[in-house]
């Protein structure tokens, strides 16, 4: 029980394409996408904001220990 050949693949593509259709098969792939990219969006958002906290926190750091001296 192996992973599925090239045949069996063709298969299952065919009964797909028979089961939802062209059009439909279009719009869910660019739905998906869709999905994708948000997604990439949101996580390089998400690092920059960490970045920039990591940043602002170095800086403080380093104005207190500025100011100790």
């Amino acid at each position: 029980m192996g992973m599925p050949g090239p045949f069996e693949l063709i298969i299952i593509l065919v009964i797909v394409l028979l089961i939802f259709g062209g059009k439909r098969l279009k719009n869910i792939g660019s739905d998906l996408g869709g999905a994708i990219k948000g997604f990439k969006s949101s996580v390089k958002d998400v690092e920059s904001d960490e970045k920039e906290d990591i940043i602002e926190a170095k800086v403080e750091a380093e104005d207190d220990q500025s100011d100790k001296k």
